[in-house]
């Protein structure tokens, strides 16, 4: 079996005021892996990736790099995210910058790279995500679709051993979606290391090599994306019923 990338072991996460948002997860991913995390809202999934990213602190619980722990006081934050993408539901672009300083940025600030080298890394990543074209477009003249493509541009320039997207498709259109769920895909192909939340079922069983689902703060099911078509357990039976239910909703909507 590949090497684990990354290792998530007795997860915790406790928000002020006493909220139990994630309560004892445990997974690994290994290289070339593609990890869904299902589950409806409140279940804990961003709250999973936020953790592994150090933008928010784990209440308890050890997340490990390539057997090295991340979750410690003395763990180089920067290090972390440099090393682990992120690509978020509402983009985080930077609109006075072009598309191409913004996909530059990191390059130059974190990894210190010239403004040349900078630029040639830029190019090519955005060629894969089919941006080139927009490089001097500002974030305000692009589509939904479009910014989300150059915020994975943006992850993929760092060269990141691990992507985290979480909800990519969330704040984007009904035709929109397709554009940025290709993209995912073509980086399934190639054997990127991610773990992707998403309320997209069809799309999660189609690219995941592995599908978690929570449920409450807890892991319910794990297993292979064929869990979707036979889930073992009630609790995943019934959101997959669920789920189902409000695509045919939303699709009446349209049609109406």
């Amino acid at each position: 079996m590949a090497d684990v990338v990354l290792s998530i072991l007795d997860l915790e996460k406790i928000y002020p005021g006493g909220v139990h948002a994630v309560r004892g997860i445990s997974f690994d991913v290994h290289e070339g892996e593609s990890v869904a995390i299902i589950g409806s809202s409140g279940s804990g999934k961003s709250t999973v990736l936020r953790c592994i990213n150090r933008l928010i602190e784990p209440t308890k619980g050890v997340i490990e790099l390539r057997g090295k722990q991340i979750n410690t006081p003395n763990a180089d934050v920067n290090n972390v995210r440099s090393r682990i993408g992120m690509v978020f539901q509402s983009f985080e672009l930077f609109a006075h910058l072009k598309v191409l300083d913004n996909v530059t940025l990191g390059l130059r600030h974190v990894r210190g790279m010239s403004k040349s080298d900078a630029e040639k890394v830029a190019i090519e990543v955005l060629e894969r995500v089919d941006m080139l074209e927009r490089i001097n477009a500002y974030p305000g003249n692009l589509s939904g679709g479009q910014k989300q493509r150059v915020a994975i541009a943006r992850a993929l320039a760092m060269k990141p051993e691990v992507i985290l997207f979480d909800e990519p498709t969330s704040a984007l259109d009904p035709e929109l979606i397709g554009s940025v769920l290709q993209t995912i895909r073509g980086l399934a192909d190639e054997g990127m290391t991610m773990v992707i939340v998403t309320h997209e079922i069809s799309f999660a069983r189609d690219v995941a090599d592995r599908i978690v689902y929570l449920d409450n703060g807890k892991v319910a099911e794990e297993g292979p994306s064929s869990i979707i078509n036979e889930p073992k357990t009630d609790r995943l039976k019934k959101f997959l019923s669920s789920m189902h239910e409000d695509k045919i909703i939303e699709n009446v909507k349209k049609e109406s």
